[in-house]
């Protein structure tokens, strides 16, 4: 199961660097979680300063 981000998001970006699928992009306003790349690792969840990034 993939994550999503939230409208919690502050577009901070540190979610992007730790992706090790690439799966994070810069969305409008907020980043955006693609899906169908997620590996559900987890990785952003840690990375995420306000906890905008959830299992979806």
């Amino acid at each position: 199961m993939a994550h999503k981000i939230t409208d919690a998001c502050i577009a901070c970006g540190s979610c992007v660097d730790v992706c090790p699928v690439e799966a994070i992009s810069e969305g409008d306003p907020i980043y955006q979680i693609d899906p169908e790349v997620c590996t559900d690792c987890g990785t952003c969840v840690e990375q995420c300063p306000v906890e905008a990034i959830q299992p979806e």
